[in-house]
């Protein structure tokens, strides 16, 4: 009696797994046709020349179903033709974070960013290029780095025969672990420790402190890039490119990780 309760207790939870997977099958493909859709039409909303409702839907999309690349540079060009260049900046930004090496999306920011009036933060050449890889392609070629290490290390534990041919290949995969892990180092401290806001409104208004009323500190233009120094509720602290330090409220920049 035993031994039957228990084979058929075992075969319903089969069947329950197997109905809980196609379920779970169905529901992703439900969502990825419902987001499909919805690009679609906001593809077709930008082909009409419709710009504004183009980048509602795209931003519909964003904040409902996740980023990805090709939404947030579709984003960023229709709310360029919309006139919002600091909105345009914001998705070019987040979408560099996905894709550094996108030829079409470099070219597309580098464009929006000098039609902005202003001084605005101009990223180093250093890193520029230490962001050439995203964040997760540089923490994948560090672990490699370092597993091709530990074992060369370890062959020549094994194989002392081996220890003096391998002595030069392990002192370069010594350097490229090195090199490899300060980069993965510089790039995470400037992603999550170097924020950047971005003007999105039209003029955004800098205080001396983190008050509707305190004394106006200076102003910035639509597009215009700071460097986060501070935060406080919903005010940022951030200096522009010319050094002037200010707070903003957050419903007039957007504030975004550094790259």
């Amino acid at each position: 009696m035993n031994h039957w309760f228990f084979k058929h207790m075992v075969s319903g939870q089969r069947r329950f797994g197997v109905v809980m997977l196609v379920t779970f099958s169905c529901l992703v493909k439900a969502l990825a046709a419902d987001v499909g859709a919805d690009f679609s039409a906001a593809n077709d909303l930008y082909a009409k020349g419709k710009f504004p409702e183009a980048a509602a839907a795209y931003e519909n999309i964003l904040q409902n179903r996740g980023q990805s690349a090709s939404l947030l540079f579709n984003c960023g060009n229709a709310e360029f033709k919309s006139g919002h260049l600091g909105k345009a900046i914001a998705a070019y930004r987040q979408a560099e974070l996905l894709t550094p090496q996108d030829p079409e999306l470099r070219a597309n920011l580098a464009f929006v960013r000098t039609q902005v009036q202003g001084a605005t933060l101009r990223d180093s050449r250093w890193r520029n290029w230490i962001s050439s890889l995203t964040l997760n392609e540089e923490a994948v070629l560090a672990a490699v780095m370092v597993w091709a290490l530990f074992g060369l290390l370890t062959a020549r534990q094994l194989r002392p025969a081996l220890a003096a041919r391998l002595r030069g290949v392990t002192r370069l995969v010594l350097a490229l672990t090195v090199f490899s892990c300060a980069i993965l180092g510089l790039q995470a401290a400037s992603h999550f420790n170097s924020p950047v806001a971005v003007v999105t409104v039209g003029q955004a208004t800098a205080r001396t402190g983190p008050l509707d009323d305190a004394q106006v500190a200076f102003t910035a233009r639509d597009g215009v890039e700071m460097r986060v120094l501070d935060r406080h509720d919903d005010w940022v602290q951030a200096a522009d490119g010319a050094g002037k330090i200010g707070w903003f409220s957050t419903k007039q920049v957007q504030v975004l990780p550094g790259a």
